[in-house]
């Protein structure tokens, strides 16, 4: 991977995005810093000056070396860059305020660690209690899983785990580039033919909230400091199925962009909750658009820390056939 340029965020005048890009066209990398990150980066180049930067994991950082700038990212392999040609670009950068804009980000900005079951206790178990049983009887079979206390906050296993529901959010402002990887989710999500057959509305406006909250029968939460609608958009599914098809894609293009974003909020320390129930002309008329809406996901920092809600055992969720 080799270090490409500095670009603006999606929707924050600070911060910025440093991109590196492989052989391939597709092969991208992205790393996101906030304002104090970048801030922090460029105060070490004003200086001519070595340093570190920790980023917002506190276990990923910067190494700016005279020659070499290091980025070691968690569960990530390291990324470098010529320290003189980052210096150039990041201080250049940081001369002029920037606008926000669309960029595309990779997939790989993003960077669940890897959960390791412990295979010998479970090996052990299995063998104990039934020595012909498979793993998937022995997955059915099982209790659900205590969260391991080890994971990391923003392990994906950790996030699926926790995320719950929110109905009553703090008046507490998300932070933009919060909004900004939530929204990255949502850009990286699968498609089909990779056509993105959805649009995404950030609202913003205090009124249009109000009024998404009466077209949303009346739910209150639906005014929450961050509010997306999902747009089903089928013309921009170029293939070549009847319409009826398309629009299918589209609604799930822009449900599984809904989940992505939904995930990426908990993995930020944010919650969120999922509104289906609306009426669809009174949003469309509301945003102004002739897209069906699909759903409206509402984000913010939770009034209060809920434990995860227990589930159905695997076995009375999943059947087999064999």
């Amino acid at each position: 991977m080799q270090f490409q340029t500095v670009e603006a965020s999606y929707i924050s005048k600070e911060g910025c995005r440093l991109v590196w890009k492989g052989v391939d066209d597709d092969d991208t990398d992205v790393i996101i810093l906030n304002k104090n990150e970048l801030e922090s980066l460029v105060e070490i180049f004003k200086k001519n000056s070595t340093g570190e930067v920790e980023l917002e994991d506190q276990s990923s950082f910067i190494r700016v070396n005279s020659d070499v700038t290091q980025f070691t990212l968690t569960n990530h392999g390291l990324l470098e860059a010529k320290t003189a040609e980052l210096q150039e670009q990041v201080l250049e950068f940081a001369k002029i305020p920037h606008e926000p804009q669309y960029v595309y980000v990779g997939s790989k900005e993003f960077y669940p660690s890897v959960w390791i079951r412990d295979d010998d206790k479970e090996s052990g178990d299995i063998a104990t209690e039934n020595p012909k049983q498979s793993l998937i009887e022995a997955i059915l079979s099982s209790e659900p899983e205590k969260i391991r206390q080890d994971l990391s906050p923003t392990d994906l296993f950790r996030v699926f785990s926790t995320r719950r529901s929110t109905r009553k959010f703090l008046k507490t402002k998300v932070e933009d580039w919060k909004i900004d990887k939530i929204l990255s989710a949502a850009d990286v999500a699968p498609t089909a033919g990779n056509f993105q057959g959805f649009q995404v509305f950030l609202i913003k406006n205090d009124k249009t909230k109000e009024a998404l909250v009466e077209a949303a029968n009346k739910q209150p939460y639906v005014n929450a400091p961050v509010v997306l609608v999902f747009c089903m958009e089928p013309s921009r599914v170029k293939l070549k199925f009847p319409q009826e098809i398309l629009e299918k894609f589209s609604l799930q293009d822009a449900t599984i962009a809904a989940a992505f974003s939904l995930l990426a909020a908990s993995g930020v320390g944010l919650s969120t909750i999922w509104i289906g129930m609306f009426d669809e002309e009174k949003v469309k008329k509301i945003l102004g658009t002739d897209l069906r809406p699909s759903s409206i996901l509402c984000i913010g920092y939770p009034d209060k820390k809920k434990p995860p809600k227990s589930r159905r055992k695997l076995k009375e969720l999943i059947k087999v056939i064999e």
